[in-house]
């Protein structure tokens, strides 16, 4: 935790030399330059506890009161519009002191700006869009649902304090040359209209999004501006404490503490009673009439096993899960699968189909599209494994890839509580990722965390991106002309995604957009990919996406790090999420 604490510190502070700190500072400077000694100090703590605080619980905030973040972030805007104003219309100004003053309680302070500045800072904390790192990244990802801790918020404390301490020098050094020079000082009046009017100027480029257009153009003029200022982040050691925190690729492995908290707990209920024994809500049954607990599979015991048919996590499953069933079903032993669709195109009945006979699934399976099963289970996790003895009694769960010899002997325990086994253990070798990698990374913006282009989303609607150089370890960025909605990003012709990942394996959620085949081009490290690492899909670099499902784009023989680029050459494609091996 403090060495998160004192790496998120120092990206503060080397945030000053990056090109999104550009549009805000004549906010900074002109803020310190009208008013009193105080007024900076206002300035960078308005700033400090309004970016805390917006970073960490406004998502929470917006989705209590059913608003749009951009809501809040508009209303600062105004605020930041009206104080430009304030620097040459004397009303506003007047009221604007007015209003400060009644939440003021610095005394003598609130006459000399301290007030005034916070605030400005306050504003300025709401509008501000920092260029992010892994921390800041995590950081945003782990609120943005509402996994809020107090670790989260010292760490971004942590990082707003770095960042304001540079805007604090500034602004006091934009003073000190104010009053020192007469010239200066004599059009001081001037002086301060003008930085109204820049105030005014840029939070209308904040408005209007054409502030990350300024700091695209910076970096396309510039291409080795802000290069490096956030790889000290991806050192290892920042790498393991951030896994830690995070906490949260929890369809991946069971080797993380959340996971192996809630599996104990629910380990220890050896005899809960099963959630939903009649499968109320399923949308449609396969390889099988509707079962129950209390009808069908009374006496039986019975997997329930929780998947969706494009999880690399669950695929990594079957070769166990298919050969427990093969094993030991002439023993009493059934397994029920339910599909439950992280994907909007999961829920049809023929891409079901087409996965249960490509991994070889003859066991009965039934389609929760509504996600009533899943619910009635309080189910959280791809894929997720329940198990139930003779009399219906939830006995054991597990969630996650691993323990396949642990989940095994508990099926043959179960069973020999009422009858004998003569079948051996299946023995497979588990192949569970054991290290680190990318985290699951997805495209819509329900859920984009790991997002670099400059540019702000924009959703629901085709905009332009861009590509920034030197992608940060698990980030990525789009590139052309992207259409992004919650679940998905659409690409056009020459579109890109570039990711600097690290892993053995890469595989991408993808489907055509209208119906026809669409193609993409696989580059890693700026070479069109080798067919000695390129992935089972990739043919002469190349990938035809013609179905819905998960396409496999690169193979290692061990975790490595490299920056990989697609390249969406022909129809539009729809792309849905990176999962790493």
């Amino acid at each position: 935790m403090l060495l998160l604490l004192g790496f998120a510190f120092i990206a503060g502070l080397v945030t000053i030399l990056s090109p999104c700190i550009l549009p805000i500072l004549p906010i900074v400077l002109s803020g310190a330059l009208s008013g009193g000694k105080w007024r900076p100090l206002g300035v960078v703590t308005g700033f400090i506890l309004s970016f805390t605080f917006f970073a960490v619980f406004s998502f929470t905030i917006a989705k209590a009161l059913g608003i749009s973040t951009e809501i809040l972030r508009n209303i600062s805007v105004v605020l930041l519009i009206l104080f430009g104003a304030s620097m040459f219309i004397s009303q506003i100004q007047l009221w604007l002191e007015g209003f400060a003053s009644k939440f003021s309680s610095f005394g003598q302070q609130k006459r000399e700006g301290f007030t005034g500045g916070v605030v400005l800072g306050v504003s300025l904390g709401f509008v501000w869009t920092p260029c992010v790192g892994p921390i800041l990244a995590s950081v945003l990802t782990l609120a943005a649902t509402s996994q809020i801790t107090s670790q989260l918020v010292l760490i971004t404390l942590a990082f707003s304090l770095g960042t304001a301490i540079p805007m604090l020098l500034i602004g006091y050094g934009g003073k000190h040359v104010l009053e020192k020079l007469p010239a200066l000082r004599e059009r001081s009046g001037q002086i301060q209209k003008i930085f109204g009017v820049l105030i005014i100027a840029t939070a209308l480029l904040i408005f209007f999004n054409l502030d990350r257009k300024f700091q695209t153009y910076i970096l396309k003029t510039f291409p080795n501006y802000g290069t490096g200022l956030t790889s000290f982040e991806d050192n290892e050691a920042v790498q393991e404490e951030l896994l830690k925190l995070e906490d949260r690729d929890s369809d991946s492995s069971d080797e993380e503490s959340s996971l192996l908290n809630f599996e104990s707990l629910l380990e220890t209920m050896t005899a809960a009673p099963a959630p939903n024994p009649d499968f109320v809500g399923g949308t449609k049954w396969v390889n099988s009439e509707p079962l129950s607990l209390n009808d069908e599979l009374k006496g039986k015991v019975v997997l329930i096993d929780f998947w969706t048919y494009t999880c690399i996590n669950c695929i990594r499953t079957f070769p166990h899960v298919t050969s427990w069933y093969n094993t030991y079903k002439d023993d009493g032993f059934v397994i029920v699968g339910v599909h439950t669709p992280e994907f909007e195109f999961e829920k049809k009945e023929e891409n079901v189909l087409d996965a249960m006979e490509e991994y070889g699934i003859t066991y009965p399976v039934v389609q929760d599209n509504d996600f009533k099963i899943w619910r009635s289970y309080n189910n959280r996790y791809w894929p997720a494994h329940y198990l139930i003895d003779r009399n219906g009694q939830v006995r054991y769960t597990h969630f996650g890839e691993g323990k396949y010899d642990e989940t095994e002997a508990m099926i043959r325990k179960l069973l020999e509580e009422d009858g004998e086994v003569t079948s051996d253990m299946t023995g497979l070798e588990d192949e569970t990722p054991r290290n680190r990698r990318s985290p699951e990374s997805y495209l819509g913006y329900a859920r984009l965390d790991r997002f670099a282009s400059p540019e702000r989303v924009v959703r629901d609607r085709q905009s332009t991106y861009s590509i920034p150089p030197g992608l940060p370890l698990h980030i990525l960025a789009y590139g052309g002309d992207w259409t992004v909605t919650p679940e998905h990003a659409r690409s056009t012709k020459n579109s890109e995604i570039d990711f600097h990942f690290e892993g053995r394996d890469v595989f991408l959620v993808m489907r055509p957009a209208g119906g026809t085949a669409g193609r993409v081009e696989v580059y890693l490290d700026g070479e069109l990919i080798s067919p000695g690492v390129a992935g089972e899909d990739v043919v002469n670099g190349t990938v035809t996406v013609d179905s819905d499902r998960l396409y496999k784009l690169v193979r290692f023989d061990a975790v490595e790090k490299h920056d990989l680029k697609l390249r969406f050459t022909g129809e539009p494609i729809e792309a849905f999420a990176f999962t790493f091996g």
